[in-house]
């Protein structure tokens, strides 16, 4: 089946990138769209490198310095998790968020934009159908759930990347892929147990569901999460 729009994917910030947009719009004006996306995440690249954009430290950077203090704001939530909170994860997130904000402004509203193992999508994929997000587990690559949404943003913590309990997998969807990816990774850190509680408390405070997969692959939901349509693959 042909799509409108067009796809790039670039590595950026040591994780491939792939920006896809489905609105049917100019070529002329798709291009420049994904060069500026591509322009956006090195700045922010470079930004956090070790010696910043030109020598420049990453506090005058006016857009680093509010993805930092929300980084902050993020640490100081009750419930003692602030301390495992990577802030190359959330940054991460918080770039390809704010990326998905300006395609929609600019006239792209429909989009997916996937990094590593977030992934953020608006709009639809074709007229009148949601986007799917596979759900991978980080150990094997097999994707055991599809996700259906016009608006969501999907990420997952596990894998060689994370200490946890063996082969234990968090994914979280919510409205911002910063605190998405976030959360997701302070979960794993936290071991099943604790993390199956916290993102019982999370989703009773706000707009994020949980999927907790223990090490015997046992498998825990927030009551929300299959609001988002979940449909479960089984493997062989």
């Amino acid at each position: 089946m042909t799509f409108p729009g067009t796809a790039r994917v670039q590595m950026v910030m040591n994780l491939p990138v792939c920006v896809d947009i489905r609105t049917a719009l100019p070529e002329r004006e798709l291009a420049p769209l994904l060069d500026d996306a591509f322009a956006w995440l090195r700045r922010v690249e470079d930004a956090f490198h070790p010696a910043g954009e030109n020598g420049r430290a990453v506090e005058r950077i006016p857009e680093v310095v509010e993805a930092l203090r929300r980084c902050d704001e993020l640490s100081e939530e009750p419930g003692g998790w602030g301390e495992r909170l990577d802030p190359v994860t959330y940054v991460r997130g918080w770039a390809v968020e704010r990326l998905s904000r300006a395609l929609a402004t600019a006239g792209a509203v429909d989009h997916r934009v996937t990094a590593g193992s977030g992934t953020r999508v608006r709009g639809s994929s074709a007229p009148g159908r949601r986007w799917r997000v596979g759900m991978r587990d980080p150990y094997d690559g097999v994707t055991t759930r599809v996700l259906f949404a016009h608006d969501a943003a999907v990420a997952t913590a596990g894998g060689a990347q994370y200490a946890g309990d063996g082969r234990a997998w968090v994914c979280v969807v919510g409205p911002d892929l910063g605190a998405a990816g976030a959360y997701a990774a302070a979960m794993h850190a936290m071991g099943t147990a604790r993390a199956r509680r916290f993102g019982r408390e999370l989703a009773a405070g706000r707009p994020y569901q949980s999927m907790v997969v223990g090490a015997d692959g046992r498998v825990t939901t927030t009551p929300g999460f299959t609001d988002h349509g979940v449909e479960t693959r089984l493997a062989g």
